[in-house]
């Protein structure tokens, strides 16, 4: 199968203009995870820690313009602590 020019310069448009989407998105997963974190949920010391790894590695991976990443990242910490 033979790759026309057209569909790879549409495919590297679509991924270039999903990184400011997922970039707006890490503040405010970082916000909801923080704010859940304020209500002291009932977690075990090691979901707790693991939470808290997983919401930094997210802000280090949105800091650095992995937006993906984060996003993934903070999805963890936001499954553990019961957030949609």
């Amino acid at each position: 199968m033979r790759i026309s020019k057209i569909t790879v310069l549409a495919g590297l448009l679509a991924l270039a203009l999903t990184g400011p989407v997922f970039a707006g998105s890490c503040p405010k997963q970082m916000a909801d995870i923080d704010a859940a974190l304020g209500k002291s949920p009932k977690l075990s010391d090691a979901q707790m820690s693991d939470v808290k790894a997983q919401r930094a590695k997210g802000e280090e991976h949105h800091k650095a313009g992995k937006h993906a990443d984060s996003v993934a990242e903070l999805a963890k910490a936001k499954k553990t602590l019961g957030i949609q």
